[in-house]
């Protein structure tokens, strides 16, 4: 996708593919945009009409920008905005490389997670006290959610509280169809349920469920998914906001997030 994103008066370089290793590290905070900033912005939105900028910030190389794009993806731009670098940004430190685009997006997706409300999510709740809270952007029909799902009871006793958000993968409407999904139409039933947890256990085994609607939060958790980064699922998000697609068992979960105290 970033040929799209490379007119050819720009010259860019192929980011490096790098094993992510090392501590968290802060980016500059967000300020007004400089005069660089708004011409970059400028730039990037007359060739690519598009184009989806969430912000543009100083990155930690001096002359070099930081662009964010909607569904997690960053650019890095000179401050002539003549030179273009699709990808992640890296700092060596002594202990390894450190993925500074990621450390970002683990911000950003934890602070908007934190941000909602959990009466709009379907949470399996922790056993006893609650010593963790992994939340997931799920879908009814795959299989990995399923497989995952077969697993939440052994998060719960492990103190791990399970909180669901909707992310139908076939998206919310039928293209060739004009309709909607599916996936979608079950899931919304799934939260307008009087029961949300039951329904979603039926659900997930593949069982026929009642058809219904109303006001729910599927649509708003779908676009919060893309958002952050969800391009599958399951997508499971800790509480420092480290995203992990896929399936993981329960018991390499309860390690990540409870450490020492999983054993």
């Amino acid at each position: 996708m970033y040929r799209n994103l490379l007119p050819s008066r720009f010259v860019a370089v192929s980011s490096l593919l790098l094993a992510l290793c090392g501590l968290p590290v802060a980016f500059a905070q967000a300020q007004p945009e400089s005069a660089e900033a708004v011409a970059i912005r400028g730039l990037l939105t007359s060739t690519q009409p598009t184009i989806a900028i969430t912000s543009i910030l100083p990155s930690p190389v001096s002359g070099l920008y930081q662009v964010e794009l909607d569904g997690g993806e960053t650019i890095y731009v000179s401050g002539d905005a003549k030179f273009l670098i699709p990808g992640d940004l890296y700092e060596a430190q002594g202990d390894g490389l450190v993925n500074l685009g990621e450390n970002r997006r683990n911000v950003l997706r934890r602070d908007k997670i934190a941000a909602l409300d959990e009466k709009d999510m379907i949470v399996y709740e922790a056993v006893g006290e609650r010593k963790a809270t992994l939340t997931v952007f799920t879908d009814v029909d795959c299989p990995y959610c399923r497989k995952l799902h077969g697993e939440v009871e052994a998060l719960n006793n492990y103190g791990i509280a399970v909180r669901y958000l909707a992310y139908p993968r076939t998206g919310l409407i039928d293209r060739s169809t004009g309709q909607k999904t599916e996936t979608y139409v079950r899931m919304v039933s799934t939260w307008c349920s009087e029961d949300r947890k039951v329904m979603m256990t039926t659900a997930k085994r593949g069982a026929d469920i009642p058809l219904t609607d109303c006001e729910s939060p599927v649509e708003e958790q779908f676009e919060l998914g893309r958002e952050v980064g969800v391009t599958g699922t399951p997508a499971l998000v800790l509480e420092d906001g480290t995203m992990l697609p896929g399936y993981v068992p329960a018991d390499t979960l309860a390690g990540y997030l409870l450490g020492n105290a999983a054993q």
